[in-house]
């Protein structure tokens, strides 16, 4: 992951860094997979899913499977290189620190 390291403010938010981290790992993540995976409430992770909708870091798709509404998200391309600026930042002030960090610790 070579980015251009940028401290993200938005992504820096520790709820906000776990569900970024989880969707980086994924193509489409459904709602119930991320609200259990983070032990989150249904309304904390809505919140946090606009928030990152709203700054172009998310993309939500809601569909209806019979009478039941599911939704999924996947982190934008944005929201990739948003996220991978972050985690170099981060590796750097990490590294100023003296600690090695090896690309398969983070």
């Amino acid at each position: 992951m070579s980015s251009e390291p940028r401290f993200d403010e938005l992504i820096h938010a520790p709820t906000r860094l776990s569900l970024v981290s989880l969707l980086a790992a994924t193509d489409w993540a459904d709602f119930r997979f991320l609200r259990d995976s983070l032990e989150m409430s249904d309304s904390a992770l809505s919140k946090q899913l606009t928030t990152l909708e709203e700054a172009g870091y998310a993309e939500i798709r809601k569909a209806f499977i019979g009478k039941r509404s599911r939704t999924s998200v996947k982190l934008s391309p944005r929201g990739h290189e948003a996220f991978a600026g972050h985690v170099a930042a981060l590796q750097q002030i990490v590294a100023r620190s003296g600690l090695a960090v090896l690309p398969d610790q983070v």
